[in-house]
C-alpha cells in the first residue's frame, strides 16, 4: 500500500515537471540541434524553433546562404520506431513500450509513414514503410521479448537508416526506446551515426533508466544526427516522452544547403526565427568521419587503396614508372652518343627551320619520342594515328600527338577533380579531353581532303589539256606542281621526288593516294593505272574522268543541300540535353543535386548517355550518304 502510494506521488511531481519541460522547450527560442557535414559540401542543420514559427532563416559567416532547403519533420515524414525487446524488457516495460509507440503512431499526421524495426539478440523489420497505422499498430501489438541475451542496438540504427535511405520523403526520423546498452551487434556506434547521416536522418533515442543503462552512447547518437536524448526514470513515463518527442518534430526543422567554406575552415552558423536567434561556431569536417566524406572525389574509391592488393598495385605502378623513366634516359644518352659519331660523315649541316630546332633540341624529349615510336611502331592504331597526322600536313609525330593526349587528359581530370565533379563525370571528362587533340587532327585532315577534292577536276582538266598537246604524262604533273595551288601542288611535287629516287610513277600515285584517303583521287587513280597498262587515249581517259568526278561533287552537295534540316535537327537534338543540363546547374545547382551525388542519379545519367548515343547513329545514318 505504502510502496502504491509512493508511486503515486512519484508520478503525481515527474509527469507535471516533464509536461512543463516541454512547455518550456516548445515556447523557448530557437536553437541548432546538430550539423552534419558528412555530404559535404551539403550541409544538414537541425533547428529546433519556437512552436509555430515558419522556415527559420540561415546565415553562414553573416551572409543569407543560397539554396536554402527547409523540411519540417513534424510534416510528411518516415518514420522509423525501434523497440528493445530484449529480456530485459520481458512484462511490463515491453508493453509500455509498445503501448507508446502505438499511440504516438496513433497521433501522427496523414502523411506521416512508419515502419518498426525490433532488436533484441538480432534487429529485425516487422512492417514496411506504409502510410496505414493499423500495420504499425499490430506489429507493435504483437511484440515479444526474445528469448536469446544480447542487445543489437548499433544494427537496429544502422537497418532502420538504410530502410529510410529508400524512402522518398524529406523528413526521415528514428525513434529508438531501450533500457540497455549495446552488447551483440555487429556494426559499431560509428557506423550507427555514418548510416544516419547517410539517409540524412535524426535519431530520437528514449533511455529507461536502470542498474545498467547507460545513456552516454545515445546522448552522443542524439548530439550527433540532430535528434534529442530523453530519458524515463521507468516505463511508464514512456508515454510522455513520445509524446514530447511527437511535440518537438511539430517544430523541428531541417535545413540543407551548399556551403562555399572549405574544410578545415571555422564557420559561424545563425539561426533566426519569429525574432528569436540561435547559433553554433563549428569547424567544417573537422576529424573523424565528416572530414573523409569532406573530402573531394577522388578519381579511385577509397576502397581500391585500402583493400589487400592495392599496395602491391601501387608499388607495381611505381616501379613501372621508375623503369620508363630509367629507359628514356638512356635511349636519350644513346641517341646522342650515334648522333655525334656519324656527325662528321654526314656532310655540312642543313638548315632547320627554328620550330623544328627547338623541338629536336631536348634530347629527353627526343629519346622520349624515339622509344615510344619504337615500341609502338607497327600497332594498327599508332600506324593509324601516323596516318592521320600524314593527312593533315603537320609538323608532328604519332608519339607526340599522343603525349599531348595524354597531357589534355591529365589536365582535364585535375581540372574537374579540383572543382569537385563526381568521380564517374571525371572519368568521362579525362576521356573528352584526351580525344580533344585527336578530333582537331581529324578535323585539318577532313579540310585537306575536302581542298584536295575541290582542285581536283581542275588538275585532271590540267592534264588532260597538258597531254593533248603531245606532253608526257610526267611533263603534265610537273605543270600541276608549277601552276596548281595547295595542297595538290606539293603532294604531286612529292610523288616527282619519289620518280627522281627511281620509284615507278604507280607506286608514287598509289602512295599518294592512300597518303591523302581522297575516294575522289582513289577513282582516278584506279583508272589511270587500268589505262596505262592496256592502252589508249590517256587524255581523253582524264576529261571523262574529270566530268565523272565534277558530277558526283555537285551531286553530294545536292545531297548535303537536302539533309541540312536533318543534320540541324541532330546537332539540335543533340546538344539540347547538355544545354539544359547546364543552364539548370548554373541556375539551380541544388535542384542537380541528386542526379550528380547519387547512385541512382549515376545510372539515370549513363542510360541518358547511351540513349544519346544510339540516337546520334542513328540520326547520322538517317543524314549521311556515301555515293
Amino acid at each position: 500500500m505504502i510502496r502504491g502510494w509512493l508511486r503515486a506521488g512519484t508520478l503525481a511531481v515527474v509527469v507535471p515537471a516533464i509536461a512543463l519541460a516541454a512547455a518550456g522547450a516548445a515556447s523557448a527560442g530557437v536553437r541548432i540541434a546538430g550539423v552534419d557535414t558528412s555530404g559535404y559540401p551539403d550541409v544538414r542543420v537541425t533547428v529546433v524553433a519556437p512552436l509555430g514559427s515558419g522556415q527559420p532563416l540561415l546565415r553562414e559567416n553573416g551572409v543569407p546562404v543560397a539554396g536554402l532547403r527547409g523540411t519540417n519533420l513534424g510534416r510528411d515524414k518516415s518514420v522509423v520506431l525501434a523497440v528493445d525487446r530484449s529480456e530485459s524488457m520481458r512484462g511490463a516495460p515491453l508493453a509500455a513500450a509498445a503501448a507508446a509507440a502505438q499511440a504516438f503512431v496513433a497521433a501522427a499526421g496523414p502523411g506521416d509513414r512508419f515502419e518498426v524495426v525490433a532488436f533484441g539478440k538480432d534487429a529485425v523489420p516487422l512492417t514496411r514503410f506504409s502510410g496505414v497505422g493499423a500495420d504499425a499498430d499490430a506489429a507493435l501489438g504483437g511484440l515479444v521479448a526474445d528469448t536469446r541475451s544480447g542487445t543489437a542496438l548499433w544494427d537496429a540504427v544502422v537497418r532502420a537508416a538504410t530502410a529510410l535511405r529508400r524512402t522518398p520523403a524529406s523528413g526521415r526520423v528514428i525513434v529508438v526506446a531501450t533500457d540497455g546498452k549495446d552488447v551483440s551487434s555487429s556494426a559499431t556506434f560509428a557506423a550507427a551515426v555514418a548510416a544516419a547521416h547517410r539517409a540524412h536522418a535524426a535519431v530520437y533515442p528514449i533511455g529507461i533508466g536502470g542498474a545498467d543503462f547507460d545513456p552516454a552512447p545515445l546522448r552522443e547518437l542524439a548530439a550527433a544526427t540532430g535528434g534529442t536524448y530523453v530519458q524515463a526514470a521507468s516505463s511508464a513515463e514512456l508515454a510522455l516522452l513520445f509524446d514530447r518527442i511527437g511535440r518537438t518534430l511539430a517544430h523541428t526543422w531541417e535545413l540543407d544547403y551548399q556551403t562555399a567554406a572549405r574544410p578545415g575552415d571555422r564557420i559561424r552558423l545563425r539561426v533566426a526565427a519569429d525574432g528569436a536567434t540561435g547559433g553554433r561556431t563549428l569547424t567544417l569536417a573537422s576529424g573523424g568521419a565528416p572530414a573523409r566524406s569532406a573530402a573531394r572525389p577522388a578519381l579511385l574509391p577509397a576502397s581500391a587503396w585500402n583493400s589487400h592488393l592495392g599496395p602491391f598495385l601501387l608499388a607495381g605502378a611505381v616501379g613501372l614508372l621508375v623503369l620508363l623513366a630509367c629507359g628514356f634516359v638512356l635511349v636519350a644518352r644513346s641517341g646522342s652518343w650515334l648522333q655525334a659519331r656519324i656527325s662528321p660523315h654526314l656532310g655540312p649541316a642543313r638548315v632547320v627551320p627554328k620550330r623544328r630546332r627547338s623541338r629536336d633540341g631536348r634530347p629527353f624529349l627526343r629519346g622520349l619520342f624515339s622509344v615510344t615510336e619504337h615500341a609502338l611502331s607497327g600497332s594498327r592504331p599508332f600506324d593509324a594515328l601516323q596516318r592521320l597526322i600524314t593527312r593533315a600536313d603537320l609538323p608532328l609525330l604519332a608519339a607526340e600527338l599522343l603525349y599531348l593526349c595524354l597531357g589534355a587528359g591529365f589536365v582535364v581530370a585535375v581540372l574537374t577533380s579540383v572543382a569537385g565533379v563526381p568521380t564517374l563525370f571525371v572519368l568521362l571528362a579525362t576521356v573528352a579531353g584526351a580525344a580533344l587533340p585527336v578530333l582537331w587532327v581529324r578535323r585539318k585532315a577532313a579540310q585537306r581532303i575536302k581542298a584536295f577534292d575541290n582542285q581536283l577536276p581542275d588538275l585532271l582538266i590540267t592534264i588532260a589539256a597538258s597531254l593533248k598537246a603531245g606532253h608526257s604524262f610526267r611533263h603534265a604533273i610537273e605543270s600541276v606542281v608549277e601552276e596548281g595551288a595547295e595542297p595538290a601542288a606539293r603532294e604531286f611535287r612529292r610523288v616527282l621526288t619519289d620518280t627522281r629516287l627511281g620509284r615507278p610513277m604507280d607506286d608514287a600515285l598509289a602512295e599518294m593516294g592512300e597518303r591523302i584517303g581522297s575516294k575522289n583521287l582513289s577513282f582516278v587513280l584506279t583508272s589511270v593505272s587500268i589505262q596505262r597498262q592496256i592502252g589508249g587515249s590517256l587524255a581523253g581517259l582524264f576529261d571523262m574522268v574529270a566530268e565523272t568526278v565534277r558530277q558526283r561533287q555537285q551531286f553530294a552537295r545536292k545531297i548535303r543541300g537536302l539533309t541540312a534540316m536533318g543534320r540541324m535537327s541532330a546537332y539540335v537534338l543533340g546538344a539540347l540535353p547538355f544545354g539544359m543540363t547546364a543552364i539548370i546547374s548554373l541556375v539551380s545547382p541544388s535542384y542537380m543535386q541528386p542526379l550528380w551525388h547519387t547512385g541512382t542519379g549515376h545510372a539515370l545519367v549513363g542510360v541518358a548517355l547511351a540513349m544519346l548515343a544510339t540516337g546520334a547513329v542513328v540520326l547520322k545514318k538517317i543524314v549521311s550518304f556515301k555515293g
